[in-house]
């Protein structure tokens, strides 16, 4: 159909002549309402945004000469960033003279990564950047597979619950 056929039957309606895909040969155009079609545009995006994961980077530090509690707190700190989905850059800093014994870093790594291994899995294996030894952690499968379930089950509510929420917060208003 000619173009200014097109936009003919398209004042006629009382719509706008929209170029689809001006890729294609022949171009296809529609005739519809340009701004509900830009909003629809607008909505599916906004969707797919939010169905996207952003995955953090959490960053956990050590000392080649930590204590046991602080060795545990800190793995433990670890562990609640992987399980809520988080990859982790766990890095040992050395200063002045410890830089001469790179093998006390490489045992805290080490041992970071048996005490995680049922949850984490090793991305990049420990390795001297400047005076840091890093290594990155990131949630194995079953990590993922259990946040996915829990996400899941946020999702669908019961009406039930919702009615309870309603009464509430028309009470409030009363």
């Amino acid at each position: 159909m000619p173009v200014e056929e097109g936009l003919q039957k398209a004042r006629d309606f009382g719509l706008d002549l929209v170029e689809v895909s001006p890729n294609t040969r022949p171009p296809v155009c529609r005739i519809l309402d340009y701004g509900k079609f830009k909003y629809e545009i607008a909505k599916k995006d906004k969707i797919a945004r939010k169905k996207q994961h952003n995955v953090q980077m959490k960053e956990m530090r050590f000392r080649p000469k930590i204590d046991e509690h602080d060795f545990n707190f800190k793995t433990k700190h670890v562990r609640e960033f992987l399980e809520v989905g988080s990859k982790v850059k766990v890095f040992v800093m050395f200063r002045g003279r410890e830089m001469a014994y790179q093998e006390f870093g490489r045992k805290v790594l080490d041992r970071v990564k048996d005490d995680l291994e049922d949850i984490a899995n090793v991305e990049v294996a420990p390795k001297m950047e400047g005076r840091h030894m890093n290594m990155m952690l990131t949630p194995n499968a079953e990590v993922l597979k259990k946040l996915k379930e829990r996400s899941r089950e946020k999702k669908q509510v019961d009406p039930d619950q919702e009615k309870v929420v309603e009464t509430e917060t028309e009470n409030q208003e009363n």
